[in-house]
């Protein structure tokens, strides 16, 4: 007996809402000056090649005094009880910024994943995701930062390439027989040199931990797939908002940069690049948008609008990125302009979370259409 999968194109879905409302323009006003306060370019810099790129007391302003590490969580657990259209607005300009903060890591997939437990007033998953909302404590999933929604890997021994583990409190792990919430003391944490400074990995090893039981097998692959469909979709708004960042900078370099006593924004051939660039971000903004707001209202093609946004923002995000090196010319290639960030940011993102191949074969599959050999 041979089954056919529906096709996620032909259900009916609600219209998209891709316009950005009153509340989420607030919100981006709140993060923008927090960032440039705290967290500008010259700031970043000066501590990238530390031990220690989390600038001090940014997470405190950003999770607790704005509140942003609870919009995904509900308000009778201690969170904002906004949704991923919110939370998407916050990594924009995170994604702006380029900012070492653990948001993607605990305030979204290592929240879904335990929003995808079924929280119980009373339990070990409310108090933990009331101590997340808060930014009383963060969390990471432990699996590779490449992993793909779906992937569904568990913890047996070391597990490379974890994001933001040196500043986490609590470690999820998937194991054979559940998933765990292990404290990120009774665990070796060993650094990685990672592309991105900005986003630290290490390399987790929970041997011998005994930790929580939050659930079973079952229940724990379907939290993980749910905590890194929601970091995946949400991936592509940071991405977003890193391309603009990069069109904005390069476009104010260009006006100002002068040769043969004209601005080099005036020369067609550096015009048309950067127009090329925007019709891409006009683009990407609205696959993340659309990304955003599926997850929010909880859409049946969610999976497919997730897997077109990270399919197309990673590779707008590279490029944007590559042409604000180029366009700087000799500043673009120094240490000492963020735009090298930028980059490095990019090129990690394009392998995380899965790869725009990985993302692309997901679409073949969700349309029926055979990807080419």
């Amino acid at each position: 007996m041979t089954t056919t999968r529906p096709n996620p194109l032909a259900e009916p879905a609600a219209p998209l809402n891709l316009l950005y409302t009153d509340t989420e323009d607030d919100l981006r006003a709140a993060v923008r000056a927090l960032l440039a306060d705290r967290a500008g370019p010259q700031t970043l810099l000066a501590r990238i090649e530390g031990d220690a790129p989390y600038l001090p007391g940014l997470w405190d302003a950003l999770a607790g005094g704005i509140g942003a590490a609870g919009l995904l969580v509900p308000e009778k657990l201690g969170g904002q009880g906004a949704s991923h259209r919110e939370a998407a607005v916050v990594l924009e300009e995170l994604g702006r910024a380029v900012t070492p903060a653990p948001y993607l890591t605990s305030a979204v997939i290592a929240t879904e994943t335990l929003l995808g437990l079924g929280a119980q007033d009373d339990g070990p998953v409310a108090g933990l995701l009331g101590a997340l909302a808060s930014g009383e404590r963060t969390a990471v999933l432990v699996v590779p930062l490449s992993t793909a929604p779906g992937a569904g890997p568990v913890a047996d021994g070391p597990v490379p390439a974890v994001a933001d583990a040196a500043v986490a409190d609590v470690l999820l792990v998937p194991r054979a027989d559940g998933l765990y919430a292990v404290p990120a003391a009774e665990a070796r944490i060993t650094p990685q040199v990672p592309l991105d400074l900005t986003r630290p990995l290490a390399v987790v090893d929970t041997t011998g931990a005994a930790g929580t039981r939050l659930a079973d097998a079952e229940t724990g692959r379907a939290a993980v797939r749910r905590g890194l469909l929601a970091g995946a979709g949400l991936l592509a708004s940071e991405q977003l908002g890193l391309a603009e960042w990069c069109l904005e900078e390069t476009v104010r370099h260009t006006k100002e940069r002068h040769q043969f006593n004209r601005p080099i924004g005036s020369f067609q051939a550096l015009k048309h690049r950067m127009a090329q660039l925007w019709l891409e971000l006009v683009g990407a903004r609205a696959a993340a948008r659309a990304a955003a707001d599926a997850l929010a209202t909880g859409a049946p093609d969610t999976e497919l609008t997730v897997a077109v946004a990270q399919a197309y923002c990673a590779k707008v995000a590279v490029h944007a990125a590559e042409e604000c090196v180029q366009l700087h010319g000799g500043i673009g290639m120094t240490w000492e302009h963020p735009a090298h960030l930028a980059l490095k940011r990019a090129k990690s993102g394009q392998t995380a979370l899965g790869s725009s191949g990985r993302h692309q074969d997901t679409i073949a599959a969700l349309v029926d259409l055979p990807a080419p050999n």
